[in-house]
């Protein structure tokens, strides 16, 4: 399951900042910059493995990507007769809601080492892009009080 890879890449990734620095960094040095890029790819690199991933009868997970200190999911969504627009304007406020508290839940240790997540979400049909939801720590602050 995909969530367990994510769980076990997040496991080495504790184990390996915590072994670099104790406590949370607000500028990071650039040597812990440099090794926080190398979590991320290394954790790119084996997400990426079992990719394209169908995760429900609607959604696809077809890519992820690090973008300096982001990691950048993708997902297509099957929209069905629905078009592009309309699915923006109905699901927008609902999967922002539901990404921004699930990622939260479940990233904190690459918020404490200023890794950001994105989630992209495209159409199956136009390809088109759907929705984007950055997801910060601060954003996850908002979230939780």
């Amino acid at each position: 399951m995909i969530f367990k890879k994510i769980l076990q890449v997040s496991t080495l990734f504790l184990l390996t900042f915590t072994a670099l620095h104790a406590a949370e960094v607000v500028d990071l040095p650039e040597d812990m910059k440099k090794k926080n890029l190398e979590i991320v790819q290394l954790f790119v690199d084996q997400m990426s493995k079992d990719l394209p991933k169908k995760i429900d009868n609607y959604t696809e997970f077809v890519n992820i990507k690090g973008d300096d200190l982001t990691i950048v999911y993708t997902f297509e969504i099957s929209t069905g007769s629905k078009s592009d627009q309309t699915v923006i304007k109905e699901d927008h406020n609902r999967m922002e809601e539901a990404v921004t508290i699930g990622v939260c839940r479940s990233s904190k240790r690459f918020f404490d080492a200023q890794i950001n997540i994105s989630y992209i979400y495209t159409s199956a049909k136009s390809k088109a892009e759907l929705f984007r939801f950055d997801i910060t720590p601060s954003k996850c602050l908002k979230v939780n009080n």
